[in-house]
């Protein structure tokens, strides 16, 4: 990859850049979900400048969406009759190339070279391209692409074409266009539903190489502008030509190139979007021009140098180094990558499923997001965790007319959303998936306990803390033995639904309604404010110590759910490769009645709630349930191998690490080209930190209990806590901890392996490695779905 013009040529780093190269070409949509760039707030996925070949055009802003109606063949009493569906926002990618009448299209012609390469450590998507035409006129196609992370609304492009040995003549277009055409997928019902044409124009302007679009929807009450300015650098010959229309904004250079000549053409896009009630389209208009011009004043230099300069920052705390296998060491630098560009810490926005990488989940925000991506985040990014738990609570209104719909107390959050009402209409029984909302509230509770944000506290986190205990004493009952119930529930694996007493969902309640206890109890002043009574506190209590924990003495295992383990096992050795995902081939009526699991639900909550078990009951748990769970999802292989690698299965536990951690670089759902599985990407980090760093911390204590597979010579890690960075190295031998960015006083303590330690900024602490714990051999897998092996 040759450096962008202007710009000081420096050896790259292969173990930061994901590459892409004309045999990839058959695998556009993945590839343009690997090389999405985001800032948290405005994406661009990684398709190519000239827009064709194209898998799925998308310019997404958090939050854009249209609303639809949901239709049934026959209605019921709370069943959400609107969904919200993701758009795409004006694309203002596409540079458009013809050569001697002609147009740059990889499938014709002759494709001398072609790469695409994601630069991790800057931030950045760069693209060589040496194209002849059909007609045998050589050019050679060079861009950069960024999405800022320090400007929340600026995205900007760098694009140059030469001609390779001979004059040419060249037509540029460079454009700016909503309503873009997506290509609908029928194939798979976890697809997206694609609205076409979802914005209605109200002003379109072009001024010179400036232009700008301004929509609105027609349903969802939303308004958008996209602004561009451009800085283009051609030969004096060249002609220049602005035009627009209600859709499209368009500008257009023309003229010829000899050998030694170039265009360049710097184009600088503003979007942002706002309710139309909040503000006029001229208001908005001025915002996102003013901006647009603000970048083009500075310059893309000075944009590329801030981008680097903020990833620096970032990968301070974020980077993962893994000695011993190239490729996981790469992978996991995409997964952080990936994870650092999803949030932001201002805005109070949130993380959709797929972020802003895709249309998938028709971009909702699913429990994935405080499940996997805010449990990572919370050591790597905790403002970004605050900002998305506070969009949680600027929608706690409608949670709660929810609730109130259902005749439930407290606060029901929707299990898919967009704008924070259900949206839900698919997934069989997710109104029962109450288990988001305990959910919610262990990501409170665990921010908190990592950063002692006592504002957050005793403001949003306690009203969501409440909210939430309170649907759970509402919910559940007390029978004559005096034991607490949750009945008619969805627990994490969507195989069985309608259950009693599912145990992931009442261990969650449970830590719950304590932590709710305890946080009043603390802040008797913040409790007051919401009404809650020590009467109420008791009553939370006293659930929490009566809940039902389903075990099956029997077996010597938890079950699942109460039953569970009563049921018909399924037929494995009579369940094909190419049955999977089983729910593409089986009727759910099947899967619900019988022993099969589609992802970690009783492991999960031996995760989630590690002192709830002792060390042999999470070894009988796993076993019995490593030899029923399929791994449909994608949420599954992240915390198999975090107890995996608990128990001591190392190699079981790398091979899942693995597979969460190549989830899209190796799009091994087949679904990487709706955008990217966030909640997959951080799991991989979960994988590492929890399971191979043997980090805990349920008792708002960190502690550690690490253990290396033998694939991995070095791992180091960084996690912040109470504003401290602590360097995690493990080796074979030896643990080592320290702080590395703090002040000569500044102390952490902590666990190693049952062990109380103080780590000082001028004294880190070294340790040995435990040894592993014997369970027995690796337990088995079903049939065929043993994760692939290292």
């Amino acid at each position: 990859m040759q450096p962008t013009p202007d710009r000081p040529s420096a050896q790259p780093d292969e173990r930061w850049r994901i590459r892409r190269t004309r045999d990839d070409l058959d695998r556009l949509g993945e590839t343009e979900s690997i090389f999405a760039l985001s800032n948290g707030w405005l994406g661009w996925r990684g398709t190519l400048d000239e827009g064709a070949p194209v898998e799925m055009p998308g310019s997404y802003l958090n939050g854009l969406h249209e609303r639809r109606a949901l239709n049934y063949p026959e209605d019921g009493y709370a069943f959400p009759q609107l969904s919200d569906t993701v758009i795409s926002a004006p694309n203002a990618t596409l540079v458009r190339l013809w050569v001697d009448g002609e147009p740059l299209d990889l499938r014709t012609g002759t494709l001398l070279a072609h790469e695409q390469v994601l630069d991790l450590r800057a931030g950045v998507l760069e693209r060589l391209t040496e194209w002849i035409s059909p007609a045998g006129r050589g050019v050679r196609v060079r861009s950069t692409r960024l999405v800022s992370l320090p400007r929340r609304r600026i995205a900007a492009v760098d694009w140059t074409v030469e001609p390779l040995d001979g004059p040419v003549d060249v037509r540029i277009s460079a454009d700016l266009l909503a309503n873009e055409r997506v290509p609908e997928r029928a194939d798979d019902p976890r697809a997206a539903s694609l609205i076409q044409d979802p914005l209605v124009a109200e002003l379109h302007h072009v001024d010179d190489a400036d232009g700008l679009l301004v929509h609105r929807t027609e349903h969802s009450g939303q308004r958008v502008a996209v602004a561009v300015a451009h800085r283009p650098t051609v030969p004096e010959h060249f002609a220049s030509d602005g035009d627009a229309t209600p859709d499209r904004i368009r500008l257009t250079l023309t003229g010829s190139l000899r050998p030694g000549e170039q265009v360049r053409l710097t184009r600088f896009a503003a979007y942002e979007w706002a309710p139309v009630d909040g503000s006029t389209a001229e208001e908005l208009a001025g915002q996102v021009v003013a901006e647009a011009d603000a970048a083009r004043t500075v310059g893309f230099e000075t944009l590329f140098a801030e981008q680097r300069a903020a990833f620096d920052e970032a990968w301070r705390t974020a980077d993962v180094v893994l000695d011993g296998d190239e490729q996981l060491q790469l992978a996991i630098r995409f997964a952080m990558f990936h994870l650092i560009q999803a949030g932001r810490s201002d805005g109070d926005r949130t993380i959709p499923a797929k972020g802003l990488t895709g249309n998938g989940y028709d971009g909702h925000v699913l429990w994935d997001t405080e499940g996997y991506v805010l449990a990572a985040l919370t050591y790597v990014a905790p403002e970004v965790v605050r900002s998305a738990l506070r969009w949680r609570h600027r929608h706690l209104p409608q949670a709660l007319d929810r609730a109130a719909e259902l005749r439930l107390t407290g606060a029901t959050f929707p299990w898919r959303t967009i704008s924070g009402r259900e949206c839900s209409g698919y997934w069989p029984a997710g109104t029962a998936a109450l288990h988001v909302n305990a959910d919610l509230a262990d990501a409170v509770l665990r921010y908190a306990g990592a950063t002692g944000d006592q504002d957050f506290l005793t403001g949003a986190g306690l009203d969501l803390l409440v909210a939430t205990a309170r649907l759970w004493h509402g919910f559940g009952h007390f029978t004559d033995d005096g034991v607490f119930h949750l009945v008619g529930v969805t627990g994490p694996d969507e195989y069985a639904a309608l259950v009693d007493d599912n145990l992931f969902t009442n261990l969650m309640a449970r830590r719950n309604l304590r932590g709710a206890a305890d946080a009043v109890e603390r802040y008797p002043e913040a409790g007051d404010r919401l009404g809650v009574d020590p009467a109420e506190v008791a009553g939370w209590r006293a659930a929490a110590d009566a809940m039902a924990v389903p075990y099956d003495a029997k077996r010597g295992v938890h079950q699942q759910a109460a039953g569970f383990t009563a049921r018909p096992e399924w037929d494995f050795a009579g369940t094909g490769d190419d049955d999977y995902p089983l729910l593409l081939h089986f009727p759910y009526l099947e899967l619900y009645r019988h022993q099969v699991v589609k992802q970690a639900d009783l492991v999960l909550a031996m995760l989630r709630c590690p002192g709830e078990f002792t060390a042999e009951e999470k070894a009988a748990n796993f076993a019995y349930y490593e030899a029923r769970t399929v791994r449909d999802s994608s949420l599954s292989a992240a915390p198999q191998g975090v107890l995996a690698a608990e128990l001591g299965h190392l190699d079981l536990a790398y091979d899942l690490f693995a597979e969460s951690v190549l989830q899209d670089l190796e799009d091994l759902g087949d679904k990487t080209g709706d955008g990217l599985h966030l909640a997959s990407l951080g799991g991989a980090w979960l994988a590492l930190v929890q399971g191979f760093g043997g980090l805990r911390d349920d008792r708002e204590r960190l502690s550690f209990d690490p253990r290396l597979p033998r694939r991995i010579d070095r791992l180091a890690f960084s996690l912040r806590w109470h504003g401290h960075r602590l360097l995690v190295t493990l080796t074979a031998d030896e643990a080592r901890y320290e702080l590395p960015d703090a002040e000569a006083d500044a102390a952490m303590e902590l666990w190693h392996h049952g062990e109380w330690v103080r780590v000082t900024a001028d004294a880190p602490v070294r340790r040995p490695m435990p040894p592993l714990p014997d369970f027995g051999d690796e337990p088995p897998s079903p049939p065929g779905r043993r994760p692939a092996r290292r």
